[in-house]
């Protein structure tokens, strides 16, 4: 199996978020060398079984190390890549353990091919609503893979380290001179005026040099956009680092780093962040917790606690059936957490979930089942019930739960 025609066909010819100093040394290594049998995967080669996450308490370390591709063919560990689709497999990996609390993205790459990086950065973006994700630039976490770390909610950056090189560029070959030398010659004979655009053994002409520009400003744009959205920066503000280099303290300032730590600051922080905070004991209504002030103001009076624990009697002969056509959104499942857990009826909480009652139908199932029981009404608040969604184990449970009904009903 020869690799080096596969590396040189996403090298070439096509837009890349990579350092140039980093393609300057692929190139110099690989240029000369492209199909020579000695470079050619040993007989016999077998992929390496990719190692499981790394694992640290409850946080997932995901490495993302080495040139980017799309996809390789099972030679990362060997060539120093690393592939869009394993990074994917380690994501989906982390968010579907339940051992797993928060994803930490271990960044040290100079970027690689622009294919496939914006589809894994919405991923990532998408896997931060259901678990933390956060990243550390550990040094490296330029061009793709900056694209990838600025999708995380808080990023790190070492102080020796560095973010940026927000920019595409593409390269073509011409090695028309060479095979003239080698006494070669190749003829292209082809249909479709674009069909032989850039072909490595003669000049690139002026109409395919502009077809090959339109494509990396195509691409830049998308990098921009992106950036601009996951880092709430403004457009401009991205597009006028001109693609350069920021380190440490200058990446917080520029806005595309939000602290300097490197991996174990970053690991820590992450892991107290999970870490339940001190018991608060507080009026609903100065947490914060409830939208509807009907709610706040029934929960707030007292009763008899044995009344909350009867089952719940659905209101005009009504129950909750699940229906295809309704999914709760992960701010309905919170609202309905938070409502069940202040009502002291957090057993609750998945039954709702699972038939997707819609939050107000919860709180008037609530408050008649509770009105019913007794003229007085308690107010139970669990010891976290004050948490901030993010650190709360029954808003967790319901953002899970809740992704698990979207999942379902596609």
């Amino acid at each position: 199996m020869t690799v080096l025609p596969h590396l040189a066909a996403r090298l070439f010819g096509v837009p890349l978020a990579i350092h140039r100093p980093k393609l300057d040394i692929i190139l110099s290594v690989l240029g000369a060398r492209i199909g020579l049998a000695d470079l050619a995967a040993p007989v016999g080669y077998t992929p390496a079984a990719r190692a499981p996450t790394p694992v640290n308490g409850k946080v997932a370390v995901i490495p993302i190390h080495g040139t980017l591709v799309r996809r390789t063919s099972g030679i990362e560990a060997e060539s120093g890549l690393a592939s869009y689709s394993g990074i994917a497999a380690q994501l989906d990996a982390a968010l579907a353990s339940p051992e797993v609390a928060a994803i930490l993205l271990d960044v040290d790459s100079p970027g690689g091919e622009s294919g496939g990086v914006f589809d894994l950065a919405d991923r990532i973006r998408a896997a931060a609503q259901v678990k933390p994700v956060w990243a550390v630039a550990n040094d490296m976490a330029f061009s793709a893979a900056y694209a990838l770390a600025s999708a995380a909610t808080r990023v790190f950056v070492a102080r020796t380290g560095g973010v940026g090189s927000i920019g595409v560029i593409a390269m073509h070959v011409d090695q028309s001179v060479k095979d003239a030398k080698d006494g070669v010659r190749y003829t292209a004979v082809f249909a479709g005026e674009r069909k032989n655009d850039l072909n490595p053994h003669e000049p690139i002409s002026d109409e395919a040099h502009a077809v090959l520009k339109a494509e990396v400003h195509r691409v830049y744009d998308l990098f921009v956009v992106t950036v601009a959205r996951h880092r709430g920066l403004d457009a401009d503000a991205v597009r006028a680092t001109e693609a350069g280099l920021f380190f440490g303290p200058d990446a917080v300032a520029a806005g595309l780093a939000d602290a300097v730590g490197g991996f174990d600051d970053a690991l820590t922080q992450l892991t107290q962040s999970l870490s339940p905070l001190p018991t608060l004991v507080a009026p609903a209504s100065q947490a914060g917790l409830l939208r509807n002030h009907q709610m706040e103001s029934s929960m707030n009076e007292r009763s008899d606690p044995a009344a909350l624990d009867r089952p719940l009697a659905d209101p005009a002969g009504s129950s909750p059936q699940p229906s295809a056509a309704t999914t709760l959104s992960v701010a309905d499942a919170i609202e309905i957490a938070q409502t069940c857990t202040l009502a002291g009826r957090a057993d609750l909480i998945a039954g709702f979930l699972e038939t997707n009652t819609a939050p107000a139908t919860v709180r008037s199932r609530l408050l008649a089942a509770q009105a019913e029981a007794s003229p007085e009404i308690v107010s139970r608040i669990a010891p976290d019930a004050a948490r901030p969604a993010a650190s709360n184990p029954l808003i967790d449970a319901a953002k899970q739960l809740a992704a698990q009904s979207t999942k379902k009903e596609f």
